[in-house]
């Protein structure tokens, strides 16, 4: 690769953001483009937790908890990224699932600790029901996702970026064997290494190089109070939501949605559910909801690398895109101009859900 390569990245969401404001760091010239607005659009519907927490086996775990450290480093190089590290009560997993988390995870040095229910009404005392025990997880934090996005975005702008807003890419250019380039719609852009980060899109991007990606897309449901006063000092994860508030006091949550479902309605009937959940619920006023999709590589876990027989072309894919951006966003820089790649990635290759 030429000793400054220049670097197309597709997508502008808090992945494709992170990779570029990393790329350009360390040398590269970039351009980012995207359809939309920078800022994403999984991104922009994310309830935007950073964490290392359940459900998954230790090497995903590994990940997250450097994954977190880089939000950490993140927060000390950009003026303007700031994570609210308020800890988390989690209680959404039956009780036997919870307790077996807390031991597995206290095994693999998760700050983690029980807590009965006087304890959650000393740290919560505005929840109506606290739940008999649940787990606080002190080192876990959220960030306001789109502010995170731009901030990135203006930081990698400021280093010499090139950002090109509502500039949709119709295909990938291809010359024997080797991705050269995009066709957009403000006409082509050639680069040395292309970055497929778009989120739900990847596929259609990567499709237009020969290449099949097993993705879908999981829908939820993000809902937004008006501003109020202090309810909330963490995360709140319990069985029917995910609940925490900002800065400016708006109460953000988050819940599953099927698809087909009555927007309007289950929005509605979130916030009554949220309502119930908070001592001065009835004084919360809804301000928006929106249906977001989260891309969802074929297995759950993050697809991020090269494909074998194609050259000039780096695909990050993800769920969990908040928590992993950073990491992700240092990880793919480095692999990308150096060959590098870190043995955290190892599992997450793109090799396993390419389809023949």
């Amino acid at each position: 690769m030429v000793d400054r390569p220049h670097v197309l990245t597709i997508g502008a969401g808090i992945t494709g953001a992170s990779i570029a404001w990393h790329l350009v760091r360390a040398g590269a010239r970039v351009t980012v483009t995207d359809a939309d607005e920078p800022g994403g659009i999984a991104t922009r519907a994310s309830w935007a937790w950073i964490n290392a927490s359940w459900g998954n086996p230790e090497p995903y775990f590994r990940l997250r908890v450097r994954a977190m450290d880089e939000w950490h480093q993140l927060e000390q190089a950009i003026p303007g990224i700031r994570v609210a590290w308020v800890g988390g009560l989690l209680w959404e997993l039956p009780p036997e699932q919870l307790g077996a988390f807390a031991v597995e995870h206290a095994a693999w040095g998760y700050e983690l600790r029980r807590v009965t229910r006087a304890d959650i009404q000393r740290l919560e005392p505005h929840l109506t029901a606290p739940p008999e025990f649940a787990l606080h997880a002190p080192a876990e934090g959220s960030v306001e996702p789109l502010a995170a996005a731009h901030a990135l975005l203006g930081a990698a702008q400021g280093l010499g970026t090139t950002i090109i807003p509502h500039n949709a890419v119709r295909s990938l250019s291809v010359s024997s064997g080797r991705v050269t380039g995009a066709e957009t719609a403000s006409g082509r852009l050639d680069a040395d290494e292309v970055v497929a980060a778009a989120g739900v899109a990847t596929a259609g991007v990567v499709a237009t190089a020969g290449l099949t990606l097993s993705m879908s897309s999981s829908p939820a449901l993000l809902a937004t109070t008006q501003p109020h006063t202090k309810c909330l000092n963490g995360l709140v994860m319990s069985p029917e939501m995910q609940l925490r508030q900002t800065a400016e006091g708006r109460l953000v949550v988050a819940a599953n949605f099927e698809d087909g479902a009555d927007g309007p309605a289950a929005a509605a009937a979130l916030f009554d559910t949220m309502r119930g959940m908070i001592d001065s619920g009835a004084f919360l006023s809804p301000d928006q909801y929106v249906i977001g999709r989260r891309p969802m590589p074929g297995d759950g876990f993050p697809a991020v690398g090269r494909a074998d027989g194609i050259d000039g072309l780096y695909v990050a894919v993800m769920h969990s895109g908040i928590t992993l951006a950073p990491a992700i966003g240092r990880f793919a820089a480095d692999e990308i101009l150096t060959g590098r790649r870190d043995s955290l990635l190892a599992p997450y290759g793109l090799r396993r859900i390419l389809r023949d």
